[in-house]
C-alpha cells in the first residue's frame, strides 16, 4: 500500500490549506452565531473547484481518487463543520451516486453545473419509520406512463434547504423488500416535491437539515438512478463510499482540536509553570495524538481500498466506526485541557464539542456500523 499522495494532489492540498486558513476560517464565528454560510463563502468554494471533487474531469470536476479527496477533506474538517457539512454532504453522498451509477445522459445534465456547484446535491432516505433500519421506508413509486409518482416524507435530510438535486429512495414494488427499492434523480423543481419542516440542531450551524415531503410529485422514468430495485444495494454502495470522506473530515477537526490544544497548554501556566508540564495535562494530548494518528492510517488504508476497487463494507463500517468515535474522545479532551474557555461560546471549542456528537449518529449509527461489521465477520467465518 502506498500512500504518498502525488504532486498535484499535494499542491490541491496546500491550496485547500490556504484557502481555509485565510479564506473561510475568518468567517467561522460569523457562521456560528448567523446559522447561515454567506454568499461570498459558497463563490470562494466554487471559484476553488471544492464542489466538483467527486466529479470525473470530463464534466468539469477534479475527478481525485478516494486518497486524494480524504487529504482535501482533512484540511476542510480543519474549519467550521457547518460548511465542511455543507461541502461534504454534496461531494459525498449527494452526487457520488449520479457519478457511479448514472448513465451518460443523467452525467452529462447534472454533473457539470454540480460540479460548478450551481447545483447542490443530497441524498434522500432516511424517513420517520426508517432510519437505520433503510428496508423499512415508506416513500412510494409508482408509474404512471412517462412518469412515476411519488409519495411520502423523507427527514433529516442535510443540504434539503439548498439543494437542487435529491438521491431520493423509494418504492417500487413492496412485495420484494429491499430489492424492490429504486433510486430516483429528483429535481427541487418537480411538481410536488416540497421542503418542510426545518430542524432545530445541537451543532453544525450554518448547514440545514430538513424534511422533504412528496405529493403526488411527478418524476420522469428517465430519472431512474441505475437499475429498477437495485435502490437499496445503490444506498449501500453510496454510504459505504462516503464514510473514508466522513472519516477525514472528522480527522481534519480531530487535528484542528489538538493543534489549539497544544498552543494553550504551551502558554496556559499554573503552579508557575505550563500546564503541559502536568501529568494530567500531558497524558490528554497524548492520548488525542494517538487517536488521530491512528485515524489517519486508518483513513488513507480504507481510501486506497477503494481506489483500488476493492471490497470495504466492513472495512468502511469500522472506519466510520473508529473516525466518529476519535472525534468525539478528542473533542471531550479538549474541552477538558481548556477548562472554562473550553466551555465558553466566543471560543472554538466549544462548537467542536457540540459538532461531534453527530458523527456518531448520521450516514449510519455507531451500533449499526457494529452490525454492519458483525454480519461481515459472520460471512468470512463461515467460509
Amino acid at each position: 500500500m502506498n500512500f504518498q499522495l502525488d504532486e498535484d494532489i499535494l499542491m490541491i492540498k496546500r491550496n485547500i490549506k490556504e484557502f481555509i486558513s485565510n479564506e473561510i476560517e475568518p468567517y467561522a464565528m460569523e457562521i456560528e452565531e448567523t446559522d447561515h454560510i454567506p454568499e461570498k463563502v459558497i463563490a470562494l468554494s466554487k471559484e476553488m473547484g471544492l464542489f466538483g471533487l467527486s466529479i470525473p474531469e470530463e464534466y468539469g470536476g477534479l475527478g481525485v481518487g478516494m486518497v486524494g479527496k480524504c487529504a482535501i477533506y482533512e484540511e476542510i474538517g480543519k474549519t467550521h463543520n457547518g460548511y465542511t457539512t455543507l461541502i461534504g454532504a454534496h461531494t459525498g453522498i449527494g452526487s457520488v451516486g449520479i457519478v457511479e451509477m448514472g448513465n451518460e445522459e443523467q452525467k452529462q445534465r447534472y454533473l457539470p453545473e454540480m460540479a460548478k456547484g450551481n447545483l447542490l446535491g443530497a441524498f434522500a432516505l432516511t424517513e420517520p419509520s426508517a432510519g437505520s433500519h433503510a428496508t423499512n421506508i415508506k416513500t412510494s413509486a409508482v408509474k404512471k406512463g412517462d412518469k412515476y409518482i411519488l409519495n411520502g416524507t423523507k427527514h433529516y435530510i442535510t443540504n434539503a434547504t439548498v439543494a437542487d438535486v435529491f438521491t431520493v429512495m423509494a418504492v417500487t414494488d413492496p412485495s420484494k423488500g429491499s430489492k424492490g427499492i429504486t433510486s430516483f434523480i429528483v429535481e427541487k423543481g418537480f411538481p410536488g416535491l416540497k421542503v418542510g419542516t426545518v430542524e432545530r440542531k445541537m451543532g453544525l450551524r450554518g448547514s440545514h437539515s430538513a424534511e422533504l415531503i412528496f405529493e403526488d410529485c411527478e418524476v420522469p422514468v428517465e430519472n431512474v438512478l441505475g437499475e429498477k430495485g437495485q435502490g437499496y444495494v445503490n444506498a449501500l454502495k453510496i454510504l459505504a463510499n462516503g464514510r473514508a470522506g466522513l472519516a477525514a473530515r472528522n480527522l481534519g477537526s480531530s487535528q484542528k482540536l489538538l493543534d489549539m490544544s497544544m498552543a494553550y497548554v504551551q502558554e496556559r501556566e499554573q503552579f508557575n509553570v505550563p500546564i503541559i508540564e502536568h501529568q494530567a495535562v500531558a497524558h490528554m494530548v497524548a492520548e488525542m495524538a494517538l487517536d488521530i494518528e491512528t485515524l489517519r492510517s486508518f483513513t488513507y488504508r480504507v481510501a486506497w481500498m477503494v481506489d483500488q476497487g476493492e471490497k470495504v463494507i466492513k472495512e468502511a463500517a469500522m472506519l466510520k466506526l473508529f473516525g466518529s468515535e476519535v472525534y468525539n474522545r478528542v473533542a471531550d479532551k479538549a474541552v477538558q485541557v481548556h477548562g472554562g474557555i473550553g466551555y465558553i461560546k466566543d471560543f472554538p471549542i466549544e462548537r467542536y464539542f457540540r459538532d461531534a456528537r453527530i458523527t456518531r449518529i448520521y450516514e449510519g449509527t455507531s451500533e449499526i456500523q457494529k452490525n454492519i461489521i458483525a454480519a461481515q465477520l459472520r460471512k468470512e467465518y463461515s467460509r
